[in-house]
């Protein structure tokens, strides 16, 4: 794999224009606010359809399922832990490894030799056709078309990077006029987010909120409204403007925004206890980004963990429980309707990156991680009717992802 050198833009970002500091001590030699280029390319053949393919992590290595009848078609070896997450253009997933984001191709199927470098690779955002990549090692931002990772031939695409100050535990989108929103912070604490404009190869400051402690996570609702968790509440981009919501709690955690781009209400993940055990969780919250209103629900008898969360049909949110079913919420009303049997009850997970049932979706049909018994199960969201119980995998299932468009 060969690339082109990097164009590297002046600086114009006042506080935020410094050098970005690996996380093992090493200057990475990029200024914070360069807009570099890379040309390259990647994959081949006539892509599946979407949600035709299911990519699961195992304990090291990753499978290739058909997401009908969830059999394996072939598998590759891995990192111990690897994290999932689609490329967004209906064919290519992001298998997190040491080296970075390498590309699986569930068209071929091939764990390809692809690999966006990242030390630390994190978080993956599809948003508006553009795919954003965050590299936790280095605070450094990459992004690029959707599309351009099929319509390239070996390699990587045409990129585009942003290198914030310090390297941090973050994430970033781009938005359909182009403002990038990243967060701020450094190895030790996250404290916000800052909107970006590209202009003449650097980035040029907009406006930034630095009243969102341990920043986390992003979600984008109807009208483009993009909100991110914050340790106290959170935190919203809408109409060039960041707006802070306090949670009703001293400690009112949201880690994870489930959300609709037909819907102004974001589903959150809720933790108002600190001092908690384990990652089961029992509250969230709904925020209404139209109406500027932030509140929690408490679930009862539900608990759930951050994997277990989606949203579909009719925009509502489908939450996996401990007691195997899957509980449809209202947004609107924080009430459940319905709840959907489908796998064993289940205990929490004693690491966050322990296998436990967890929950992905193409928007109408959800597949679960039924980790007792080495498969996943497909269950048709609108109905609760479980589609397929797929056969016995040689490993617990981690992660999943499809390969949606």
């Amino acid at each position: 794999m060969t690339t082109t050198p990097r164009w590297r833009g002046g600086a114009a970002l006042g506080s935020l224009a410094a050098v970005a500091v690996l996380a093992a001590g090493c200057a990475s030699g990029s200024s914070a606010d360069e807009a570099d280029t890379t040309e390259g390319a990647s994959t081949s053949a006539e892509a599946p359809a979407v949600g035709e393919r299911l990519a699961v992590s195992l304990d090291g290595k990753v499978l290739v399922l058909d997401a009908e009848t969830l059999e394996p078609i072939d598998e590759f070896a891995s990192d111990e832990f690897t994290r999932l997450n689609p490329a967004g253009d209906g064919r290519n997933v992001f298998v997190t490894t040491a080296e970075g984001f390498q590309v699986l191709d569930t068209a071929a199927p091939e764990l390809t030799e692809t690999v966006f470098e990242a030390p630390a690779a994190g978080h993956v955002v599809r948003h508006a056709g553009t795919t954003v990549l965050f590299a936790d090692g280095t605070g450094e931002t990459t992004f690029f078309d959707t599309d351009a990772l099929i319509d390239s031939d070996g390699a990587l695409p045409e990129t585009t990077t942003y290198t914030a100050e310090h390297a941090h535990h973050g994430v970033s989108i781009v938005l359909k006029d182009g403002t990038l929103l990243t967060t701020v912070g450094d190895d030790t604490a996250r404290s916000g987010a800052v909107a970006l404009e590209p202009h003449d190869g650097h980035f040029d400051e907009l406006t930034s909120s630095d009243e969102c402690p341990e920043i986390h996570g992003e979600g984008t609702a109807a009208g483009e409204a993009v909100i991110f968790g914050c340790q106290d509440g959170a935190l919203l981009y809408a109409d060039g403007e960041f707006t802070k919501f306090d949670a009703p709690d001293e400690h009112g955690r949201m880690g994870n925004a489930y959300v609709s781009e037909t819907s102004p209400i974001v589903v959150g993940d809720y933790n108002n206890d600190p001092d908690a055990e384990g990652y089961l969780l029992n509250d969230v919250a709904l925020i209404d980004t139209a109406a500027g209103e932030y509140r929690t629900q408490n679930l009862g008898d539900v608990e759930y963990t951050w994997r277990g969360a989606v949203r579909g049909p009719d925009d509502a949110a489908y939450i996996l429980g401990t007691d195997g079913a899957i509980h449809v919420l209202d947004p609107e009303t924080g009430e459940f309707t319905a709840e959907h049997p489908v796998i064993d009850a289940w205990e929490g997970p004693a690491d966050w990156q322990d296998e436990h049932p967890a929950l992905t979706t193409d928007g109408e049909t959800a597949y679960v991680a039924d980790v007792a018994n080495n498969r996943v199960v497909s269950v048709d969201l609108a109905t609760g009717e479980v589609l397929t119980e797929g056969p016995e995998l040689p490993g617990a299932p981690g992660e999943m992802a499809l390969n949606l468009g």
